[in-house]
């Protein structure tokens, strides 16, 4: 069976760290190309013993991709995801909270048999909530706890004038739903989109956002409430290089690639 031809939008933090896993091998994909602003100025990698990809526009990744993993900005999700899901391809999505804001995203691939796959990433219990969601749940609700440099540059900061840096003791931002937070915490809180996505949507779904100097690890706990079962899971995230995102969002990806040709596949 030939290898899947992988493509990665975006070589930031999340994208070099997915580039570096890949160098070490894994079965049945190669990364064939990775999506950039100016090809004829790749940035530096060590590429190891593997072949170098193609560095291309992100706009002409379709043509030497089978899949694309989306490490962009949350933003550009619809100009990466069209050309693959209307060509049947897949997608994998690292913005979730994205995804809240482009349904039809989703239309796209239902009418091109097309697939966009959302990675577990920071969160954890996705497939207890993806099983609770088959029966009937009553709540989900979400705290989210991060160091302070991890909400550097969010809108819901911006637009409230509120300097985090300056905090001295753990202080609540948000309370809302995870449409909300989506909208004004794009780049730090994908896991509520993903948690939303999996159980009952991203208007039933509640948390909290804190921002904590105390903390060196992004911390989110998940309290779900069904009829098949109650779920109180926590994770703390190590941060990745960039402060926003933990380095196990990585490694969810390169899991995912596993699954994709392994014999034997675990989870939901």
């Amino acid at each position: 069976m030939q290898d899947l031809r992988i493509g990665i939008a975006g070589f930031g933090a999340i994208g070099r760290s997915i580039a570096t896993q890949l160098t070490n091998g894994v079965a049945g994909v190669q990364l064939a190309a990775v999506g950039v602003r100016d090809p004829a100025a790749p940035p530096t990698f060590d590429w190891k013993d593997t072949p170098v990809p193609q560095f291309v526009l992100l706009d002409q990744m379709e043509a030497c991709c089978d899949i694309v993993i989306e490490c962009a900005p949350a933003q550009l999700l619809p100009h990466i995801a069209i050309p693959f899901l209307e060509k049947g391809k897949k997608v994998i999505c690292l913005s979730s909270g994205a995804l809240l804001a482009h349904p039809e995203l989703v239309e796209l691939a239902k009418a091109h048999d097309g697939q966009i796959l959302i990675a577990s990433g920071a969160i954890v219990g996705l497939d207890a909530i993806l099983g609770a969601a088959e029966g009937t749940i009553e709540s989900v609700r979400m705290t989210s706890r991060k160091p302070l440099r991890g909400f550097a540059g969010a809108p819901f900061l911006q637009a409230q004038n509120i300097d985090v840096m300056t905090f001295t003791e753990p202080t609540m931002l948000f309370s809302g739903t995870a449409r909300e937070a989506a909208a004004g915490f794009p780049a730090n809180l994908n896991v509520a989109a993903s948690v939303a996505l999996a159980g009952v949507g991203p208007d039933k779904t509640f948390l909290e956002v804190w921002a904590d100097p105390f903390l060196e690890r992004n911390t989110h706990r998940i309290e779900v409430v069904s009829d098949a079962a109650l779920l109180s899971v926590e994770i703390q995230n190590i941060p990745s290089d960039n402060p926003k995102t933990g380095r196990i969002t990585a490694q969810s990806v390169v899991a995912l690639l596993r699954k994709l040709r392994a014999p034997l596949s675990v989870g939901t």
